[in-house]
């Protein structure tokens, strides 16, 4: 098996290239090199974050629901419980378990958001 280079650091390479490049380029095709270089460094968050999320989130889920599976079966059950509503914001665990899932995925994704606006 190749360890190196891993995932994360070949999506990152292409990043530093791509921001390497940018000034270079006339303003649309910089804008779009800038967005294609955020969407890398998201995907590198996702390949080093996500797996523990994940984890993280089944562990949740699975203590809150009663059963275990993977986080898509999880949600997609969480989500048919509080359509029916047997489930709702009193359920105790629930909006613990919502934040914590939320506060993890928010870390992939946009990881300078601040709730707080600070």
């Amino acid at each position: 098996m190749i360890e190196n280079p891993r995932a994360d650091e070949l999506v990152d390479a292409v990043a530093k290239w791509i921001d390497s490049i940018r000034p270079s380029l006339p303003p649309r095709d910089a804008f779009l090199a800038r967005v294609a270089a955020n969407v890398l460094s998201v995907v590198k968050r996702e390949i080093l974050l996500g797996p523990q999320a994940d984890a993280a989130a089944v562990e949740r889920l699975s203590q809150l629901l009663g059963m275990s599976g993977d986080v898509k079966t999880l949600n997609a059950l969480l989500c048919e419980r509080l359509r029916s509503g047997d489930m709702n914001a009193e359920t105790p665990g629930l909006l613990a378990a919502l934040k914590a899932n939320i506060t993890d995925q928010i870390a992939i994704d946009q990881p300078h958001y601040s709730a707080t606006g600070s």
